[in-house]
């Protein structure tokens, strides 16, 4: 089966520091929307998180070989399902991220471990539900 995945926007962020995970980022950037999807961006506010889907798109390729991968977090050899390593069958990243604030169709935000120009999929709200 083949799928095929529109890109909304990107990212564009100054900073040369790239954190490992989006939980101990304080990078700030902006998310660039697309204008066709702007109106898709109402209700989002400052204060809130974000879930933002992403292509990693300057990842290596993937291989068999990259089924079992070293963790970056604990350091010991796992499988990929079970790291957020960019190098997976399909290059799809995901981050929560914080609003600073919303002009026009940019959403500036805080917490990023993107590149600049990281092709943006979607962006979702962040749901805390009840634990148990």
């Amino acid at each position: 089966m083949s799928i095929e995945l529109t890109s909304i926007g990107y990212v564009r962020t100054d900073s040369a520091e790239r954190p490992r995970h989006w939980s101990v980022s304080d990078v700030e950037g902006t998310l660039v929307i697309d204008e066709e999807y702007s109106e898709g961006l109402r209700d989002i506010e400052a204060g809130q998180r974000i879930v933002v889907i992403f292509t990693f798109h300057r990842s290596p390729g993937y291989s068999p070989q990259s089924l079992r991968q070293t963790s970056g977090h604990t350091g010991r050899e796992t499988g990929v399902f079970s790291t957020c390593s960019p190098i997976r069958p399909n290059p799809i990243g995901m981050s929560v991220v914080e609003v600073l604030g919303i002009r026009d169709a940019n959403i500036d935000v805080r917490g990023l471990d993107m590149l600049d120009g990281t092709p943006i999929l979607d962006i979702k709200p962040h749901i805390e539900g009840p634990r148990g």
